[in-house]
């Protein structure tokens, strides 16, 4: 059923409108913007806020666990009451949840703002699309409507590192967050007056015990990582977290296994390719967005440049997807996904290294060309055969059904790829630190003293406090552990984009493929 307000258009065919279309591609681009918006900002906030270093990964989790969780619910809810209604409820999210993170004096604050337009952005992904798809039944104009839709998005990854760099390097921080709500705004206002509604009822339902489920094993899981860095992996309540986590997850693989309508059909599992995209998603994912966090940390933390001297690797790595959009169906037509998925991911691993081996005073953009333009290459290589793999291992019926389960994946990967790759950098820097201030041959009670400091606020805590004379040999000891532990961190990363290209090659068989699809921009760059 396709509307126009509140009136039925069903005595002409579905017409995709100029305003549809500006709403989509606005909209896309201000919660893209959302996505890759924080990572810039993660020193300046730290230092700002006082915030341990460990757990700046809820501000960019706060933002995309609502997507990872809610995305296919919300999907189900645009297809159920209009996917107009879902857009226009998105931009205001957006622009709440930016408003309260531009005026955040606490992480708390901060966190609730990023969650509330998280909420916003979990909307809009699903309801832009299909607002798009529903009103271009012919293949030629939603082939060039989901390219403008595609290069909206990569635009918003691209332009976000750079508005989030200027803003804090000439104005405080929190102004990151009014371009991004002006345009929910805007966005909001577009859609309510001229977005071609449309909705498909039949047959959808609201899955609430497996929405349920999933959400708590994923949120215990996020606070389990990210507080056992720093609370002690021992300690009760994280034990008790990750208990709850696995007891989540069983409880939703039970769910989903008896309801009338899963939110995530399980029997896709059981295909040999989709079951290993789902993974190659997972890993790649949790190593691209854990490595955008580690330079981060690394580049304004541990370093001190500039905010918008952080900010031009991150815009440089998104650049690349938007300049290569234009070329990517004529690559898919001609190369097999799967080559081009191992490429992907090798690339995305060889820049990986590369930025773990670069010495630690190298900062210029110049120097670290090399592995960001890896990085940009691998990552839009990998994402768009990724899609055409997921999407041609199932019937074409189970199409949609199957990017869905696959963007609910990669979502979980770049959630958790952060809290796990800070929780092995700043544990590894801790224990380093710890053994070379001993090693050092300073006295007992300036071990104390740096003992006391790196308890309260960690290596990071070290390295900037005033400690009068002791700095002079406590500041290096400690910003050479930080750089040691954040390297390693990037080493993980790489082996889990080889990981992902191994079983690439490994289970995906070109034989029990299908043609591939047209390439989807992710909405998971950081």
């Amino acid at each position: 059923m396709i509307t126009t307000g509140s009136r039925a258009a069903t005595d002409r065919p579905p017409h995709l409108t100029r305003g549809t279309l500006l709403a989509a591609c606005l909209s896309i681009c201000a919660a893209q913007i959302g996505v890759a918006l924080g990572a810039p900002l993660l020193g300046v906030i730290q230092r700002d806020l006082g915030t341990p270093v460990a757990a700046l990964a809820w501000i960019s989790a706060a933002f995309i666990l609502p997507t990872a969780i809610l995305e296919l619910s919300f999907g189900v809810l645009g297809d159920l009451f209009g996917r107009k209604r879902l857009l226009v409820a998105g931009g205001l999210l957006v622009a709440a949840g930016d408003i309260i993170s531009a005026t955040s004096g606490s992480l708390i604050q901060l966190v609730t703002g990023q969650a509330v337009a998280g909420l916003g952005a979990a909307a809009i992904f699903p309801s832009s699309l299909a607002v798009i798809v529903a009103a271009t039944p012919e293949a030629a104009t939603r082939a060039r409507a989901l390219s403008s839709w595609a290069v909206s998005l990569a635009f918003g990854s691209m332009v976000a590192p750079l508005v989030s760099g200027f803003t804090a390097e000439h104005t405080a921080w929190g102004w990151a967050f009014v371009p991004p709500a002006v345009l929910g705004l805007v966005t909001a206002a577009i859609g309510g007056r001229f977005v071609l509604d449309s909705r498909h009822p039949a047959g959808r339902r609201l899955d609430w015990p497996g929405q349920l489920t999933i959400a708590v094993a994923l949120l215990a899981l996020l606070y389990a990582v990210i507080q056992g860095a720093t609370d002690g992996w021992s300690s009760p309540h994280i034990v008790i977290a990750f208990a709850v986590a696995v007891v989540g997850f069983a409880g939703f693989v039970v769910t989903e296994s008896r309801a009338r309508a899963p939110m995530l059909r399980l029997e896709l599992f059981r295909v040999r390719e989709f079951s290993a995209a789902a993974v190659v998603g997972l890993l790649a994912l949790f190593g691209f967005i854990g490595t955008a966090y580690s330079l981060s940390i690394k580049l304004e933390t541990v370093l001190h440049v500039s905010p918008l001297q952080a900010a031009l690797p991150f815009a440089l790595v998104q650049a690349v997807p938007l300049l290569a959009t234009p070329f990517l169906p004529g690559l898919l037509q001609r190369v097999r996904p799967r080559t081009l998925l191992v490429t992907g991911l090798l690339s995305l691993a060889a820049g990986q290294v590369w930025l773990a081996r670069l010495p630690g005073e190298v900062v210029d953009l110049a120097t670290m060309a090399g592995p960001i333009l890896l990085l940009g290459v691998g990552f839009i290589t990998m994402f768009s055969s990724l899609t055409a793999v997921a999407v041609g291992a199932v019937d074409i019926a189970d199409a949609g059904t199957a990017s869905a389960v696959t963007s609910l994946v990669r979502e979980t990967g770049q959630s958790l790829g952060p809290a796990i790759l800070g929780a092995v950098a700043f544990g590894t820097a801790g224990t380093v630190l710890a053994r070379r201030v001993v090693d050092s041959g300073l006295p007992p009670e300036a071990v104390g003293v740096v003992r006391t400091v790196m308890a309260e606020g960690g290596p990071i805590a070290v390295a900037d406090a005033d400690l009068g004379p002791l700095s002079a040999t406590a500041a290096p000891l400690a910003r050479a552990a930080l750089e040691q532990g954040l390297d390693l961190g990037m080493y993980v990363a790489a082996l889990a984009s080889v990981l992902g290209a191994l079983v690439a090659a490994i289970a995906l068989r070109p034989r029990r493929l299908a043609s591939p699809a047209p390439p989807t921009v992710a909405h998971t760059q950081g």
